[in-house]
């Protein structure tokens, strides 16, 4: 089932709505494991950040595409990329969003998700659209 916004309603928080863009993109080329973290509450720095697990080579590339084709239709800036390296390929959406799409060892060796435990996780069921 769609869920759907009122055309005439603004959402009251279109980061969400950005965030929600992403987890998808990253869904839909099969990546595991993917979570959304609210930065803003244990950092000065940092807003939201996205990490997925894929695997190596083209699925990295393959999530990282789709979610730079999906996030721009979606009214973000085109992404700065770090890397890219065969572990981890990190995608920079201005100052707010910053999607990290690692290998499984990667996630594991770095743990970002440890590093930021005090962080708040965002909730994107696969089943809301």
């Amino acid at each position: 089932m769609t869920k759907q916004i009122k055309p005439n309603l603004p959402h009251p928080d279109p980061v969400l709505d950005q965030l929600r863009v992403i987890v998808d993109a990253a869904r839909e080329r099969r990546a595991e494991d993917v979570v959304a973290l609210d930065l803003t509450d244990v950092s000065s720095t940092l807003e939201y950040f996205v990490i997925c697990t894929a695997t190596a080579g083209l699925q990295l590339n393959a999530v990282r595409e789709n979610i730079r084709e999906k996030a721009m239709a979606a009214g973000l800036s085109r992404p700065t990329v770090e890397g890219p390296s065969e572990r981890w390929l990190l995608l920079a959406f201005g100052g707010s969003i910053v999607v990290h799409i690692m290998t499984k060892d990667a996630r594991e060796y770095y743990d970002l998700e440890g590093l930021w435990s005090d962080a708040r996780v965002l909730d994107f069921p696969e089943d809301e659209r």
